[in-house]
């Protein structure tokens, strides 16, 4: 795996190993960073939280584009262990945060983020489940703009979240959220 643009173009990141975590696949990655490029125009001081962060390499992918912050929140210690490695690796320190533990138990949040990258397991409902629990705590304003990555055959519903827009890639699909407007 390697970053596909920015700063740290072409630079290799680690993987954890076994199969606990399904690192994105770099086409996937670049898929997912020109179908947000066309719609953000730009990364530049975006606030960014890379769920279910496995390697990191969402989240790494976004500083790179200029990003101005991103918080990595994983479960799996492997996974913790490879996103400090990459995080060390980049010299980006002093522009992340990692949360240690699982989506589902995060707490409000402070301010809502700009951008959300969620690659859950696939097939467990996971990624529908933690952004109703953050649209309900505070991490998903109107400006939010949420990529969430599925099996392809999954459709994800999410009451007061619309589909912007989807892609299949491979054995996955690309799901761009917004948040719902509130009625009149």
């Amino acid at each position: 795996m390697r970053i596909i643009a920015g700063e740290w173009r072409g630079r290799r990141l680690v993987s954890p190993k076994g199969d606990a975590t399904r690192p994105t696949a770099d086409r996937t990655r670049e898929t997912l960073f020109s179908m947000l490029a066309s719609r953000l125009g730009s990364f530049e001081d975006l606030r960014v939280a890379d769920l279910f962060a496995g390697s990191g390499a969402l989240g790494l992918e976004a500083l790179s584009r200029g990003a101005a912050h991103c918080l990595f929140v994983e479960d799996d210690r492997g996974a913790l262990s490879v996103i400090r490695e990459n995080i060390a690796t980049f010299d980006a320190r002093d522009r992340t945060a990692i949360e240690a533990g699982s989506v589902m138990r995060l707490r409000a949040a402070s301010e809502p983020y700009d951008l959300l990258l969620l690659d859950p397991p696939y097939r467990t409902g996971a990624g529908e489940v933690a952004l109703d629990r953050l649209l309900r705590l505070g991490w998903i304003s109107d400006a939010t703009w949420i990529a969430l990555e599925t099996a392809f055959d999954e459709e994800p519903q999410i009451k007061g979240l619309d589909i912007e827009t989807t892609r299949r890639t491979g054995k996955g699909r690309l799901t761009l959220l917004r948040r719902s407007p509130a009625p009149l």
